[in-house]
């Protein structure tokens, strides 16, 4: 698993780039291999000084990932947040995002999204 991913990342360094595009780049893979292409990603970016730009809606993943988050809603920027804040967030559709991430022990309630709040 994660083959197509690697084969892709590998093909797109050897062109150089200063900033690497990644659209979904672990989206349908389990979480052993998400996590072998965060640690491939991670070792790049430090030996060859890359940015990278992810694309997901994986936001356990883009936390683990980023340094900075911009959060869209419809096309249109919402927030922008160092992903260390991520806590810190303000807009409804940023909480909605937060509160997807599962974590062990804590009580999980189902997600509701007030479109009224969003359009705000």
């Amino acid at each position: 698993g994660g083959q197509r991913q690697r084969v892709a990342i590998a093909r797109a360094i050897v062109l150089e780039p200063e900033i690497l595009v990644l659209d979904e780049a672990t989206s349908a893979l389990d979480v052993s291999v998400q996590d072998s292409i965060a640690y491939l990603l991670a070792r790049l970016q430090k030996k060859k000084n890359l940015t990278y730009l992810f694309i997901a809606h994986d936001i356990a993943f883009i936390r683990t990932m980023c340094h900075k988050v911009v959060v869209m809603y419809k096309g249109a920027i919402v927030e922008e947040l160092d992903a260390f804040h991520l806590a810190d967030a303000k807009h409804p559709y940023t909480k909605v995002l937060l509160s997807s991430i599962f974590e062990i022990g804590q009580d999980h309630k189902p997600l509701t999204l007030d479109e009224a709040a969003l359009e705000a």
